[in-house]
């Protein structure tokens, strides 16, 4: 089996930065695209950010010079730091990741239970 633990969430004011961490475990022999998803109220799921396996990076345009993720293929780790924040960027956010597991039927997309993220004055 395979585990995304999120961590770094929290309350910032707008302007403000934080820095979400997840850290994948588990059967893993490899993980394909790894990185962001997040969920406002009401709202459907969206990308916020995905490096790939490759070292490929897709950003929500909206996004792009404001967010980064960064990725550590050996310790199976996926940062996103995020800047000047704004209310809007309020949301849910969820680690996902395309694992290639040591066990053939544990292989799979697997999601984070989620970090909540609050930009409030």
């Amino acid at each position: 089996q395979v585990q995304l633990v999120e961590s770094g969430g929290g309350l910032v004011q707008p302007g403000g930065s934080l820095k979400l961490s997840c850290a994948a475990s588990g059967s893993i022999f490899s993980i394909n695209a790894m990185g962001w998803y997040r969920q406002a109220p009401g709202k459907q799921r969206e990308l916020v950010a995905i490096r790939t396996g490759g070292g490929g990076t897709n950003y929500a345009d909206s996004l792009k010079g404001r967010f980064t993720i960064s990725r550590d293929n050996a310790k199976n780790t996926v940062n996103l730091q995020m800047n000047s924040l704004k209310p809007e960027d309020t949301a849910v956010y969820y680690c996902y990741a395309d694992v290639q597991s040591q066990s053939r039927s544990a292989s799979g997309v697997y999601w984070g239970q989620g970090t909540q993220v609050t930009v409030s004055s």
